[in-house]
């Protein structure tokens, strides 16, 4: 296990912290959403504590390797001062004279965000010669940006490499979330994968069935699935080069005695759009219908499903959650989490969508851990030591 903040001499120190600042902005180039910013404060306040002197670096958008200016990091500096209630330094660049002087000027109590990492091609391309420029701004390095912890990039798994390393408080939190559920979860163990296509997920299930007692499945890769079992699924999406997968999966949970839970009735309509006419269908899905959601009696056999589980990890939605009409199988799975969360399970929900779903129900602060990372919760989910961490320690 990598080295903790605690692990690390601080007092006086530069200390090079890649954070994941890769928050939205409006038009005016305001953060409309400083969650990110939030989830790394009690990393960079601990930091200040001990007497060490914070030098930021994140990645914003996708530059491509060339200075934007409307994806400058300045913005961001400015809400970090806001919410640290002390103005934060910027320079024009990750690396070079005025970024080490800059870093070497600082005063106890100071912090200093550097420029867009992905302003220059060899961050992304893993360059060595980079990562050295840019441990040149610190003398300890601390990865608090779970992620980015999955990509091999030169600030996150060059430069520990080059200094003294830790992790900090956010990716250590969701690295004992991940091993809590991973690693000896308290049973029944549920797992609830959704999403549109199996390949991203395939791998996670090959991972988790062995571990689960339960794996519900719901989103568009679930037509995948019941086209295995000779379901018609009308115009729904199916990943056809996998359906044999889907199978040896079904064989697999049969074996091992898990239970494989599939939808029963569905939400269709003609069109993948929002004002298209919304109606159910039990068994299979008429000609020129598909699925965009899980149906009621599916709903309540997921709802069952969560009733007593002592762990929970969710990633993906069951259904086309951003349009109203096909919401509904998201928001009660979400919910049931959430009660499930209320009853003493531990609960971990990951991934993009999942983590947007609970948000828009404002159900977040009722879940035991919700992931700031997609593609890195979704690879600890599949077995994968992240470069991030691996280069720790």
């Amino acid at each position: 296990m990598a080295r903790t903040l605690s692990d690390l001499p601080l007092a006086g120190k530069r200390v090079l912290v890649r954070v994941d600042f890769n928050v939205p902005l409006d038009a005016q180039g305001r953060v409309t959403s400083d969650a990110r910013i939030r989830e790394s404060l009690p990393t960079i306040a601990a930091i200040l504590k001990a007497g060490g002197r914070p030098v930021l670096m994140s990645h914003l958008g996708r530059p491509k390797g060339k200075v934007v200016e409307s994806m400058r990091m300045a913005p961001v500096a400015a809400r970090l001062g806001q919410l640290l209630g002390t103005p934060v330094k910027t320079v024009k660049d990750c690396i070079g004279a005025e970024a080490e002087a800059a870093s070497k000027a600082l005063q106890a109590g100071e912090c200093l965000l550097l420029e867009n990492l992905r302003f220059r091609d060899a961050e992304e391309a893993g360059d060595a010669a980079f990562a050295a420029a840019l441990a040149k701004n610190g003398d300890v390095y601390v990865n608090d940006a779970f992620g980015t912890a999955h990509r091999a990039h030169a600030s996150v798994s060059g430069v520990p490499k080059l200094l003294p390393n830790a992790a900090g408080l956010l990716l250590q939190k969701e690295l004992d979330a991940f091993a809590r559920v991973l690693g000896a979860p308290q049973r029944p163990f549920v797992a609830i994968l959704g999403g549109a296509k199996v390949s991203d997920k395939l791998p996670v299930i090959e991972n988790l069935l062995p571990k689960v007692d339960t794996l519900i499945v719901g989103g568009a890769m679930a037509y995948t699935f019941l086209v295995q079992q000779g379901r018609q699924v009308g115009r729904s999406l199916v990943e056809k080069d996998l359906v044999a997968e889907a199978g040896k999966v079904q064989a697999l949970a049969k074996a091992k005695g898990r239970k494989l839970l599939l939808p029963q009735d569905h939400v269709c309509a003609a069109e993948f759009k929002a004002d298209s006419p919304a109606s159910v269908h039990a068994g299979d899905i008429p000609d020129g219908l598909m699925g965009l959601d899980i149906g009621p009696k599916t709903v309540q056999s997921y709802v069952d499903a969560l009733k007593g589980a002592k762990t929970v990890v969710w990633n993906g939605p069951m259904g086309v959650f951003e349009m109203d009409a096909f919401c509904k199988g998201t928001e009660a799975v979400a919910k049931a989490v959430a009660a499930a969360t209320a009853q003493g399970a531990f609960t971990v929900v990951g991934g993009g969508d999942s983590v947007a779903a609970a948000e828009k129900l404002g159900i977040t602060g009722r879940l035991s851990h919700v992931s700031t990372g997609g593609g890195a919760s979704l690879e600890l989910l599949e077995g994968k030591v992240l470069p991030g961490v691996a280069a720790l320690g």
